[in-house]
């Protein structure tokens, strides 16, 4: 039998993955199912494994940025503000490689959280370490570690292994939720992943 603890992934380059992280915990909370896994991937990876050009990359984004800004608004959530250069010259490794480090304290779902509102609700790039560490701050992450583990092989290769996993799987596009075998991908899918996994 597949594995049924649903697991969550997501890239902080993705703002449709910043909306299912600020409700994913509170969904599995109310349907009383167990909480997913939270697993940070390298979204760069996947594209270029499945030669998918997302629709961030396409000149007209304005369709798209109503609806995230509609979803953000309904929920209560501050305007949704993107860095300068996105989504493209602000990408970098460093954040899933953070959360990756993160992880292994049991603080992923804190830095998660905080490094998606410093750039969608704070406009600020993640390309930039220190906008990282005010992130790791916010979970009680040492600076020093942060930046020490950000560099270490066996984080790297860490995420490496959570990428290539997450493809192998035949995950796509963040977010998505694995359950079993069964995959749900966008924010819009979450409450099937919820009853999938009950």
């Amino acid at each position: 039998m597949a594995e049924r603890r649903a697991v969550f992934y997501y890239d902080f380059n993705s703002p449709y993955s910043y909306l299912a992280a600020e409700r994913i915990s509170s969904l599995f909370a109310e349907a009383g199912a167990q909480q997913p896994e939270w697993q940070p991937i390298s979204f760069g990876h996947v594209l270029k494994q499945s030669g998918r050009r997302p629709w961030s990359f396409e000149e007209d984004k304005g369709a798209d940025f109503a609806e995230i800004q509609r979803r953000a608004s309904e929920r209560g959530l501050p305007e949704v503000v993107y860095p300068d250069g996105w989504p493209i010259d602000n990408y970098s490794l460093n954040p899933v490689r953070a959360a990756t480090y993160a992880k292994e304290s049991g603080r992923v779902v804190s830095f998660s959280l905080a490094a998606f509102r410093q750039v969608f609700a704070a406009g600020r790039s993640l390309k930039e370490v220190e906008n990282v560490l005010i992130a790791a701050a916010a979970c009680e992450l040492h600076p020093n570690a942060v930046l020490k583990g950000i560099e270490t092989a066996s984080v790297k290769a860490r995420l490496q292994e959570a990428t290539d996993g997450a493809i192998e799987r035949g995950v796509e596009g963040v977010p998505t939720v694995a359950v079993g075998d069964e995959l749900f991908w966008g924010d819009d899918r979450l409450e099937d992943a919820v009853r999938a996994a009950m």
